[in-house]
Order: C-alpha cells, then structure tokens, then sequence
C-alpha cells in the first residue's frame, strides 16, 4: 500500500523529474538500450539487401528430392542397422514398429549443370539452376515434431514468444519503403498439413512495427484495410490524427509506445493504396507470367506468390516469406511428393530467372529449406506404388541463392544410409547465423534487451558456416 506520506505523481511526472538526474540519465539510458547500442545498423556490407525465404512447411524428404541414397536401393526391406540409428529417438508413429525396412526413393537422380549436382527427376526445372545453387545437405535439429521444429527454425528457440527472423531482419535493416512494410508473409491458399501459426512471423518482444503482415489471396490482400461504408478516406486520416492526440496525452500509455502504434496505424493507412497495386500480378506481362507456369493465374497457389515475392522485393519489402504446407507424408509419399514438387519446381526456377534478369539476385537471398528431414525407413507398409517415411531431425537439406552465397556447390554429407551428417554438420542456429552475416550482422550482437537480459536469434549459439560464402 502506498504510505500517505509519500506525494502521488503521475507516471510521466515521475520519470521527467527523474530524468534530471543522474541516476534519471542511467536509467534513461536503459530504458533506450536498443536505440544506443548501435545493433540496429549494419554491423559491415551487407550481402544481401533483401531475402526471399522459401519455407517447405511438414518436412520435405531428401531422398526424393536432393540426397541420393543407391545404398537404401541395394538394402531396401532391410532393418535399420542398431549400429545406424545408435539408439537415436523415434517418433510413437513408428518407434513401436517391429520393424524399420529401409526403403529407397521411387525416383531417379540425374547429374546436373557444370556442377554436377545430383538433383531429383521431381524438379527439373529448378535443376537447371543447379550451377547457381548453394546445396546444403548436413542440417540438423533437435526437434522431432513439427511445431517445436518449425518455431526453432522460425525463432530460434523451440518456445514460442521470440521474434522471427524476419522480425529481426527488419529491426536490423529496416524496410526500403515507406508504403510497405519490412516483412511481408505469403501462405500457399488450400495448403493444409500441419498447422502455422502467426506467431512464427510475429515480432516477439521486438516494436511490433517489425512483425511480418501476411497479404491474402483475393481483392483484400491486408484485412480491415478497406474504408467502412460511408467513410471517405479524408475522414480516416482525420481520425487517425485524433487518436495519436488521444494516446499522447493519456498518462498511462509508455511514449514508446505511443510511437510504435502510431507508425503502424500511418503503415496501415498507406496500405490501402500500396497492397493492392503491389498485388496485381496481372499489370506484368505476359512473357513474364508464363515463366511460373499456369498456376500465376490463380491467386494464393505457390506461383502466384513467388511472383508477388519479386515485386514486393522490388518495391522496398526487406523480407518476403512464402510457407508452402504439404510435405508431411507419413503415408502415400511417392503421390504426394510428385504433386508437391509440381507445385514449386517451375515457379522456384522462375524466381530465379525473374529476378537475374532484372539484376535482383546479386544482392536478394534466396532461401529454401523445412523444419526437418524424413527416414530412410519406411514408416507402415511398402508396396510397389507406396510407402511413408516418418520425421527425421538428425539430416536434412536446404539450399541458398543469389546474394553472397557460393554457386554450384554441394556442402556437407549423410551416411550412405541417409540417418545422420558424417562431414560438415550444420545446425539451425548455424543457418540462421549464416543468414544474418549475409545481410551485414554479426549474430552475436544483433540483439535487444528483454526482462534482463540481451536476446538474439541464435540465443548463446551457432557459427557462421563460412565455406557457403563467395
């Protein structure tokens, strides 16, 4: 209870007096840490301007698509040697099996470009790219189901509430643009498999200014932007500039705060004009939406996205994440996999000529990868035309482009049994460390103060994988 003693002052009141003081300018200088720092300005060039980051959401299969494996052809219908798993976790879908057959992949692998890469007959189209690809097949991770592997990958943490990387690149680099935002979220319309949630795009305990906005499919790619019947755009701006007297003076909401809305509400009332022009893909031409193949035409399908990608980018957007659901194939892969991989072949080699033929690709990341790999067992029945393949975290493979990354290469190695990294591992925190330095920060002093402590994407961990850098 407050003593009667002690005069009442109002919050601000209290701060502003404090403030004058030594002590007042100590605490000031707290409270303000992230702005004096220096974390938020490029720590050296940056590499990369911007980042396109293609996220396979239910965890793609190597096997079927960039790690192939003759030894699971030679071996197949065999148990999972002991001396392989090495007493390694399992899921409860099939860790109760009485047996793991190991089962090779339905698909043929073929050399590629100059490189050589080795790269599925599922995706042709981005095979051809192969010489501008920077494969990585030796990530790894902790998490075995697809919540806490996708808000690892997503955060850095396995515990929902940190910011997302796109979240930080947009504190750290800002947005190009004063119309768009810095982070912008595309999600594959239809797509449903394992859940997402707004949460691995949120902005944590960073300013919310720097949470990505997801655009929607349809006339409203931003919801609630549209003016209300009966109410001119002129009476929206008036408005708006009631509501920052109102939230000035109130006594009880932080100046910092204060700020951070009023940022968002002008973003949000410029959106109304800059979302919808960005969004019409059918401004481009024609030459332009045959390279994505058949499906631009339709608004929220991976290709239409992966167009909207380039033009944000182009338009100021710092970061541009597209989930594509779909890859959880626990049964049925061969089928699922053959239209999955229809589905991002050709528009993942669009984006890529798309944006080398305008000189975007030198300085914008491409970035593609899931949560998490698959067995090389099979989980349930094989048959000739089916099997499944349960999570696997011990051994996966993404792959870079474009901005700073080196071209034609294959980086890391799996046991000939596909199970576990045998050269070169690479860990989420190592990845996410490596994208950072790309985009000109040192990952351990990218970060913001938060109840005590400093925090950063890769929390007390990772390195950066130099061997991927040009």
């Amino acid at each position: 209870m407050r003593s009667a003693l002690v005069p009442y002052l109002p919050r601000r009141q209290f701060l502003q007096t404090l403030a004058g003081s030594l002590t007042g300018g100590a605490l000031h200088s707290l409270l303000h840490a992230d702005e004096t720092s220096g974390s938020r300005l490029p720590h050296f060039a940056p590499r990369a301007k911007r980042v396109i980051y293609l996220f396979m959401a239910g965890g793609v299969s190597p096997f079927e698509t960039w790690d192939e494996k003759p030894e699971l052809l030679k071996r197949a219908g065999e148990n999972l040697p002991d001396s392989v798993r090495q007493g390694q976790r399992l899921t409860g879908m099939s860790g109760f099996q009485a047996k793991l057959p190991l089962v090779p992949s339905a698909f043929a692998f073929k050399s590629c470009g100059a490189s050589g890469t080795r790269v599925s007959e599922l995706l042709p189209a981005t095979a051809k790219w192969s010489d501008e690809l920077c494969v990585v097949r030796s990530l790894f991770t902790e998490a075995i189901n697809h919540d806490p592997a996708i808000t690892f990958f997503q955060t850095g943490s396995q515990q929902p509430g940190r910011p997302s990387t796109g979240a930080w690149a947009s504190y750290g680099l800002g947005s190009e643009s004063s119309d768009l935002p810095g982070f912008v979220v595309l999600v594959t319309k239809g797509r449903t498999d394992q859940p997402l949630y707004a949460r691995l795009w949120g902005s944590g305990f960073l300013p919310a200014r720097h949470q990505g906005v997801q655009l929607r499919a349809g006339a409203q790619p931003v919801l609630y932007l549209e003016d209300p019947a009966g109410v001119e755009r002129a009476q929206r701006a008036e408005l708006l500039r009631d509501l920052h007297a109102l939230e000035a003076s109130s006594e009880f909401v932080p100046e910092e705060e204060v700020e951070q809305r009023r940022a968002t509400y002008e973003l949000a009332f410029r959106l109304q004009t800059a979302a919808p022009e960005a969004c019409d893909l059918a401004s481009e031409p024609e030459s332009v939406r045959r390279l994505y193949g058949p499906e631009v035409a339709t608004p929220g399908t991976f290709a239409a996205n992966c167009l909207l990608a380039r033009r944000l980018v182009e338009r100021g957007v710092r970061f541009v994440q597209l989930f594509h659901q779909g890859w959880d194939h626990h049964g049925n892969l061969p089928g699922g996999m053959r239209q999955q991989c229809r589905d991002i072949d050709q528009p993942c080699a669009a984006l890529l000529e798309d944006l080398q033929q305008r000189g975007l690709l030198e300085d914008t990341l491409v970035v593609w990868t899931g949560e998490f790999g698959r067995t090389s067992y099979s989980q349930g029945k094989i048959t000739r035309e089916s099997y499944g393949r349960d999570h696997h975290p011990r051994c996966f493979t993404g792959w870079l482009a474009g901005a700073g990354v080196k071209k034609g290469i294959v980086y890391g190695e799996t046991c000939p049994f596909g199970y576990n990294v045998v050269k070169d591992p690479v860990h989420v925190h190592d990845w996410n460390a490596t994208l950072l330095h790309l985009m000109g920060f040192d990952h351990e002093r990218l970060s913001y103060p938060f109840q005590g402590r400093r925090y950063r994407l890769t929390d007390v961990h990772g390195s950066v994988v130099r061997e991927l850098l040009a």
